[in-house]
């Protein structure tokens, strides 16, 4: 069975291509703490679907190119934009 996970889009640059983003939380076999793991993936998407920002699920594959093994499933929930901050202007 393919391996499937869900994360975030955090570039859409390329063509036909996105890297997700994917944040686990793993437990140290010794000591038993917990801690967040991070991890992206560049996934095939091939109409271009996917923003920056939006939580997407994706597949494993067969090797689409040397970085690209897995696919874009389906886009989970779009993202809702993304935040300007103004820079303050200061005056001499």
């Amino acid at each position: 069975m393919a391996k499937t996970l869900t994360g975030i889009v955090t570039s859409d640059v390329a063509d036909k291509t996105i890297t997700v983003t994917v944040t686990s939380r793993e437990t140290h076999p010794i000591y038993g703490k917990q801690y967040t793991v991070t991890r992206k993936y560049a996934a095939h998407d091939e109409d271009n679907i996917a923003k920056k920002g939006d939580k997407v699920t994706i597949s494993e594959t067969r090797p689409v190119s040397k970085r690209k093994a897995f696919k874009l499933d389906a886009v989970v929930e779009k993202s809702r934009g993304s935040i300007e901050l103004k820079d303050d202007e200061v005056e001499a």
